[in-house]
């Protein structure tokens, strides 16, 4: 059962589930709250830029002061973003790396105008100068956008990856490595692929391979860093290295991970968000969280 308990008369309500889906923002932020309502999210995921290309217009004042207002009695009640595809701290590659700092500074800043707790990053690709090296670059980067940024709230989540190429944050040594390489650690939070960590060999099909990921993230990391999760099933095998998402229960991992996820109490709190490819309809999000829904016990289906 879910060890936090909502502030209402009958002191044994639960928690709610903060279960939602990366929503499009297309039409602006208001218009994004808006189809995460729709479809009975509590928490959600978006991009506060286009999300590929590295220049784009700011924010303005009356949509931000409008998304604001909204969120106050939204039945959302946890938002993240993330990060555009384009940003490599790791890279050795001067210019793409001063564009990535550059980047993060600016959609950290909408992230802190909107008032959403994070923006999650995927820590980057070495490309072939080394892990150590990549490490090293990557928590440098860091360190500017905090100084850039000294006052700010919103957080760079960190996000575990799948290991393809030369990507770093299969292991979880990396982000621990990271983390510890940078000035200001507190700053920074963790967000957990399902998909990801079980293609990078982290088999959570079992009670056993679940614990023992979680031990591992609690002493690397500590379990006060998880910011979030990406509920992603994988069209890959196990420890195959490759990032392909798919629907709940359909694929390589299976339901049995999934049902321990929502049923973790020490999970209270932690938004759990979908990645899975759907249509304008969003059939398959409203699909995949009643699936997860489904999953709960008895004693927790009230969430």
């Amino acid at each position: 059962m879910c060890a936090s308990q909502m502030k209402t008369n009958d002191s044994s309500a639960l928690a709610p589930l903060l279960l939602g889906t990366h929503v499009s923002v297309a039409g602006g932020m208001v218009k994004g709250l808006d189809r995460a309502e729709s479809i009975g999210c509590t928490a959600m995921q978006v991009f506060v830029k286009g999300n590929t290309r590295w220049k784009f217009p700011p924010l303005k004042d009356a949509d931000v002061a409008e998304y604001r207002r909204r969120m106050v009695d939204s039945p959302v009640r946890a938002v993240v973003a993330h990060a555009i595809y384009l940003v490599n701290l790791a890279s050795a590659k001067d210019e793409l790396f001063e564009k990535s700092i550059e980047d993060l500074v600016d959609e950290l800043s909408r992230c802190e105008a909107l008032g959403i707790s994070g923006l999650v990053m995927h820590p980057g690709a070495h490309c072939g100068t080394g892990r150590d090296a990549g490490v090293e670059r990557i928590a440098a980067g860091i360190d500017r956008v905090h100084e850039a940024l000294p006052e700010l709230n919103a957080r760079i989540f960190l996000e575990t990856t799948a290991g393809q190429g030369t990507c770093l944050g299969a292991p979880l040594q990396d982000l621990a490595d990271i983390i510890a390489a940078t000035r200001q650690p507190e700053r920074l939070g963790v967000c957990v692929d399902t998909c990801h960590i079980f293609c990078a060999g982290y088999d959570i099909r079992t009670q056993d391979g679940y614990e023992d990921f979680w031990s591992e993230f609690d002493t690397l990391l500590g379990r006060e860093r998880l910011a979030a999760i990406h509920m992603n099933d994988s069209q890959k095998p196990f420890n195959s290295r490759k990032d392909r998402h798919e629907h709940i229960g359909r694929g390589e991992i299976g339901a049995e991970a999934f049902r321990m996820v929502v049923n973790d109490a020490k999970l209270c709190g932690v938004p759990l968000l979908l990645e899975t490819d759907k249509g304008d309809d969003m059939a398959e999000d409203v699909e995949n969280m009643a699936t997860l829904r489904s999953y709960l016990t008895p004693e927790n289906a009230g969430r």
